[in-house]
């Protein structure tokens, strides 16, 4: 009596069949961005620290248990994008060389001179939450937009934020390199000046 053979598979299809469900999943698939805060650290020029008045610096503390101090103040996080607003467009300078004529602020004498001399100094707890920086963060970013936002459309009549979106993502229709130098007189007038080094008066 003959031995039945089972049949053979034919697998000479199975690396193409492979290589297409391969194709599938990295057409398919979606990647997660890297999720952080968007800043570029400027480039060194002098080692040497530049000394900066006591009036033109907003310091900023996050304690231990994720609580706001500003000028040694508890503050809700929700306050803190007025306050650094009024400290970056004060424009408390008298001389001509520091006259700031585009702030609307309320000119005190004892606050900020200049848009390009107000330094925001944060200092984090080591074991405060990343989540209350990164709020901080965004409250100081609205502050600073709030501010671009004013000025581009006093000057070119157009939203900072919504242009230097479309710009970044290519969706721009107008004359980019004109519109890029706009966007760059915006950041001057208004710099974004935050940092992490401590300042004297920082204390828990």
């Amino acid at each position: 009596m003959s031995k039945r053979t089972a049949p053979e598979v034919n697998a000479g299809s199975m690396a193409d069949i492979a290589f297409l469900l391969l194709i599938f999943f990295l057409v398919t698939t979606t990647i997660d961005k890297d999720k952080g805060i968007a800043r570029f650290l400027p480039i060194e020029k002098n080692p040497e620290p530049l000394p900066i008045k006591e009036k033109n610096i907003l310091p900023i503390i996050i304690n231990e248990q994720g609580a706001f101090f500003v000028k040694e103040k508890v503050t809700p996080i929700q306050e803190i994008s007025a306050i650094a607003l009024d400290f970056i467009d004060n424009g408390g300078a008298t001389t001509s060389e520091l006259y700031c004529s585009y702030c609307q602020g309320d000119r005190n004498p004892a606050s900020s001179d200049h848009p390009e001399k107000a330094v925001i100094a944060i200092h984090a707890h080591r074991k405060s939450a990343y989540k209350n920086y990164v709020a901080l963060q965004n409250e100081l970013a609205k502050a600073y937009n709030t501010l671009r936002n004013r000025e581009s459309q006093r000057l070119f009549g157009y939203s900072f934020t919504t242009i230097n979106q479309e710009v970044q993502e290519g969706r721009y229709k107008g004359d980019v390199e004109k519109v890029k130098a706009q966007l760059k007189q915006i950041r001057e007038l208004y710099p974004l000046l935050i940092t992490d080094a401590e300042t004297k008066n920082q204390k828990f």
